[in-house]
């Protein structure tokens, strides 16, 4: 079995993975803590062959983690972000404060889309842009859902927004406290997405297609105006992508990736812009 974990500054998420099928055999997160206890926090590791890690947690949380690991597995694979990797060339000026989860969301849109736009909608929502022929642009860093609703302090954070909520309701305006401001941040999420993509590729000439994945992907896509896909296992598939452990990996293929729609033509992405701008 493969174990990949996904170590964020809230939650931690892992997947076991067959290593002949390449099938995903269990699941889970837990909450992201200074200790973590084996046989509680993780999988029986009795199992475990190999490990690969996406972290982006303290520095103390990975290294005990991977001490833990090390003593009972035969190989771990931890990602760091880098200047150039898989065709793709690093955007930041120091490659290697680029979060790591975002380079993996990089690194398997690409893989899987060429040019793309990947949003992470975690505790923050992060926008990147890879253009057709892997030049990273660089991105955003926008407050979370979870995030903005926190820093209101009106006693309303363990209210969550209901995933399967239609955007149009989201959109209108809130008829009690914890209404206005679940709308007020779900408006200032999308909107920032919609403009901000909008933006980049009005300016860089090109349609991307956009992907999107993270623990509010699901809600936030439906407030996104162009094209998309929710691949909520883009994390791990930049893991795959720089770590192929599996024949079917090894032959290009990432585990959920979905089918990626069309982008809108530029000049519709350009006519949206201009009319929001007149707003």
């Amino acid at each position: 079995m493969i174990l990949d974990l996904d170590i964020g500054n809230t939650l931690s998420k892992w997947r076991l993975k067959d290593t002949d099928s390449s099938e995903i055999r269990s699941r889970g997160a837990v909450w992201t803590r200074e200790e973590w206890k084996p046989g509680s926090d993780i999988p029986d590791l009795d199992v475990v062959e190999a490990v690969r890690i996406s972290s982006v947690a303290r520095a103390a949380v990975l290294e005990q983690t991977v001490s833990l690991l090390q003593h009972r597995v035969q190989s771990v694979h931890v990602a760091h972000s880098t200047a150039e990797a898989l065709g793709v060339v690093n955007g930041y000026q120091e490659p290697h404060r680029l979060g790591v989860d975002r380079w993996m969301g990089v690194l398997a849109g690409y893989q899987l889309a060429g040019g793309c736009c990947a949003v992470d909608c975690g505790s923050a929502i992060t926008v990147d842009f890879v253009l057709p022929g892997g030049r990273h642009l660089g991105g955003y860093i926008v407050p979370g859902l979870r995030l903005m609703k926190e820093s209101l302090k009106l006693g309303t954070r363990n209210v969550a927004i209901d995933p399967d909520s239609e955007a149009e309701e989201l959109l209108l305006p809130g008829t009690r406290t914890v209404e206005a401001v679940n709308h007020g941040i779900y408006m200032a999420a999308v909107s920032a997405i919609n403009r901000i993509y909008a933006e980049v590729c009005d300016r860089e000439g090109v349609a991307l297609p956009m992907l999107l994945t993270g623990g509010d992907a699901r809600v936030v896509a439906r407030g996104v105006q162009s094209p998309h896909a929710v691949w909520p296992d883009m994390v791990y598939g930049g893991l795959e992508a720089c770590f192929p452990l599996t024949a079917a990996e090894r032959a290009g293929r990432m585990s959920g990736a979905p089918r990626v729609p069309p982008p809108a033509g530029l000049e519709k992405i350009r006519a949206g812009l201009a009319f929001s701008m007149l707003l």
